[in-house]
């Protein structure tokens, strides 16, 4: 079967052109989401719902079924294990093919890249941090509201909950703190 998904691009495109294109290519099934939402997309959980091994899945663009790179490999795993082929006609890709298998092997490099890059700039911006003297991380609470949440801690006439909310010092912390580690 295949199975047609469209969404407008903003608020204010409509869906006839892709809808028209989906139906030429010859779509058994479009599901057409009203919105431009990212978030509220229940047309495209129906059909993740509905679709069955040796389906295919066709977008106008990659950008009507995927909010970033991360979410375009999300969708494309999901459809890979469920036996779910996925074809954008404007962009090319068909994961029915060699090449739109090796683009989607690319797509995971590019984001694993895409990661491990802004992982290692943020482990440089705080290394440069420190060695100039900034204070890395949140703001430690003053010393008076630990020996505070110490204390009502240990008199176990207050609960977690209280003690959090009274003193500012998460419960974590707080636990740190009562095992030494702090």
């Amino acid at each position: 079967m295949i199975i047609g998904y469209a969404r407008p691009f903003s608020q204010d495109r409509d869906l006839r052109l892709q809808l028209n294109i989906l139906e030429k290519y010859g779509c058994d099934k479009i599901y057409k989401e009203q919105t431009f939402s990212g978030k509220n997309r229940p047309e495209l959980e129906h059909l993740f719902h509905t679709v069955s091994s040796g389906d295919q899945v066709i977008v106008y663009k990659l950008y009507s079924i995927a909010d970033s790179t991360r979410h375009l490999i999300d969708l494309l795993q999901m459809f890979q294990q469920q036996n779910v082929n996925f074809a954008s006609i404007t962009d090319q890709v068909d994961t029915s093919t060699y090449e739109g298998k090796i683009f989607f092997k690319l797509m995971e490099k590019v984001e694993d890249f895409q990661h491990d890059v802004l992982s290692e700039s943020t482990k440089a911006g705080i290394t440069e941090a420190k060695l100039k003297g900034k204070t890395v991380g949140r703001p430690r609470k003053p010393n008076y509201y630990v020996r505070r949440a110490l204390d009502m801690y240990q008199s176990k006439k207050y609960s977690i909950a209280q003690i959090t909310q009274e003193t500012g010092i998460c419960k974590t912390t707080l636990y740190r703190y009562l095992e030494g580690d702090c």
